[in-house]
């Protein structure tokens, strides 16, 4: 939506502020690497610039970048496509685009066919570098770690999202301040990696004259979005800085179409706010949710909040917190779309039926989750003991223990520091609606890669990190709701050796009935069998802890708060 020129406002009120999924999705939650520093990047910007004709500029091409990458910056090949996949995935595509690149890549009979595809991907090079820059955001300060603010420690005890209203979290993506204080902090550095190199000086500087083009500002959207209504309408950087009254404090020129690198800058620090609709907002300002079921006895209430009824489409959060004991279903269209943050959930079965944009599951403990389709990242961190079922872009693990993962993704799994006992499984279950919303998002059957974990660090290849299922454990999950929906299996089907195990048993089984069935049986005996068989199997109910799960799943009295699966 553009702004018009002709606006009568005289001094319309601005604010600025932060992307959240810049920083939400894009930051890789690693320290960058070392040559990922402001020096290096300022020599990447000139070279783009100088090789223009070679696929640098203005559109940076997979086979340039992987030269920059393993040339210069000294990264791995799989390091180098791995912040290409990520950025590309933060790329305004449709769905349809995305399921015709899967097809092509699936299709593909060799590496050779597969560099020859990828070869023909480009990314904008302004663009890139900022997202480049911004995985400064998760670099470890020794200074801070001296003073006790932060220590390098891939399980570090942190305090976490307050439904109070103010967020403590110090998972940097999701601290909305810190985006801000980064953008504040690293604003100058930000504007000169945008600049052309003949806007510099010798040591690469900008100067009281340095000028920005309007495709340098256009990039600076990647990070900044703003309103002039009080938020009613979110717009984007570039139609800001030319509405008619804003160009003077913006430091746009007519004559020359461009900005001045100072005015601009300083026009950014007076406007920059802490993002409206991020998840302190959510939690303070949110709508409170009561979709989980109270189980008899806890103590403990649980925290769901959703901004989706006061926020434009693109901006929906869900943030649930300290659900103990107790089972969540929801498919709803609050979700669509939405960044989701679950936390310190514990002893719990959690399903999110709906198609997602991204999720957190956060210092969660002995839980399950069945989730929709994830447009880009999930993410796992400072879990024990979980089960994750999903369809997901990425899937990202760190400081994670005894743990297991049935997924069917689009990408290898990273596997980043401070895990042990992974478990990676092939994706086993279905909802009526699961294939529609694969469509939705753009994720595809194959390729999956769910068996072919990145790890990021040296020690994560040693086998006591992670594992695949053994066939003798895998067993079909089943959701155990009614939906609306023509999916009746599961998408793309199982890999043979898993397919075998179920085979086998379902063999066994039949023999078992059969042979049940032959034995002659008096009807006390049939009954005597039957008690045995149910005993045996409440037995293994609670030792497994599946009563609970069952139990939660038993319709509440009338008049109860439990919330179903289709409930707005």
């Amino acid at each position: 939506m553009s702004i018009s020129r002709n606006s009568n406002m005289d001094t319309p009120n601005v604010q600025l502020w932060a992307k959240t999924e810049p920083f939400l999705v894009g930051a890789l939650q690693l320290p960058p690497p070392s040559k990922f520093s402001l020096h290096y990047l300022r020599k990447m910007s000139t070279y783009v610039r100088t090789r223009a004709n070679d696929g640098c500029y203005p559109r940076l091409y997979w086979p340039m970048w992987r030269h920059i990458a393993c040339g210069k910056l000294q990264l791995v090949e799989d390091l180098a496509w791995l912040y290409f996949q990520v950025f590309d995935s933060l790329v305004e595509r449709n769905a349809v685009d995305r399921l015709e690149w899967a097809e092509t890549v699936s299709n593909c009979k060799s590496s050779e066919e597969f560099d020859k595809i990828r070869n023909k991907l480009s990314v904008d090079t302004l663009q890139f570098m900022l997202f480049l820059y911004i995985q400064q955001l998760n670099k470890v300060s020794l200074r801070t770690s001296l003073i006790g603010e932060e220590w390098p420690s891939p399980r570090t005890r942190a305090s976490s999202p307050d439904f109070g209203g103010k967020s403590r979290s110090h998972n940097k993506n999701w601290d909305d301040y810190n985006h801000m204080n980064f953008i504040q902090q690293h604003l100058s550095d930000l504007l000169e990696l945008l600049l052309d190199p003949d806007q510099l000086t010798a040591s690469s500087h900008s100067t009281h004259s340095s000028l920005l083009s309007m495709d340098a500002v256009k990039a600076l959207g990647f990070l900044i979005e703003g309103t002039l209504d009080k938020n009613r309408t979110v717009h984007q950087l570039k139609e800001l800085v030319l509405c008619q009254p804003l160009q003077v404090k913006s430091g746009y020129s007519k004559t020359s179409k461009s900005f001045s690198l100072q005015k601009l800058q300083s026009w950014i620090r007076d406007c920059l706010v802490v993002n409206p609709f991020a998840i302190s907002a959510c939690i303070k300002s949110g709508k409170k949710l009561a979709w989980a079921l109270q189980v008899e006895g806890t103590t403990k209430r649980a925290k769901v909040a959703c901004n989706a009824y006061m926020v434009p489409v693109g901006h929906r959060m869900v943030v649930m917190n300290q659900i103990y004991r107790q089972t969540l279903a929801k498919s709803s269209e609050m979700l669509v779309g939405a960044h989701v943050k679950i936390h310190r959930c514990n002893e719990s079965f959690i399903y999110l039926l709906s198609p997602l944009r991204s999720v957190t599951i956060e210092k969660c403990r002995n839980s399950t989750f069945v989730l929709g389709p994830v447009q880009t990242t999930l993410h796992i961190k400072d879990c024990d003991n979980v089960k994750i079922i999903a369809v997901c872009h990425r899937l990202s693990l760190s400081s994670t223990l005894c743990s297991t993962f049935h997924c069917l993704t689009a990408t290898r799994p990273l596997i980043l520091s401070g895990n042990q006992g992974v478990t990676l499984a092939p994706y086993h279950t279905h909802y009526p609606m699961l294939e529609d919303h694969m469509a939705q998002t753009g994720i595809a059957t194959v390729p999956n890669y769910w068996d072919n974990p990145m790890c990021v660090y040296p020690e994560n290849s040693d086998s006591s990190i992670w594992r695949l299922l053994s066939p003798r454990d895998f067993y079909i999950f089943i959701i155990p709701f009614e939906m609306e929906g023509d999916t009746t299996e599961i998408p793309g089907g199982l890999p043979p050796v898993y397919q075998k195990a179920l085979t086998q048993r379902e063999q066994r089984i039949h023999i078992w009935q059969k042979t049940v069935k032959e034995a002659g049986l008096t009807r006390e005996q049939r009954k005597q069998f039957q008690a045995l068989v149910e005993m045996k199997f409440n037995e293994w109910l609670i030792k497994t802890g599946n009563r609970q799960q069952l139990d939660s799943l038993v319709p509440p009295a009338t008049g109860s708060k439990q919330s179903y699966v289709n409930a707005p």
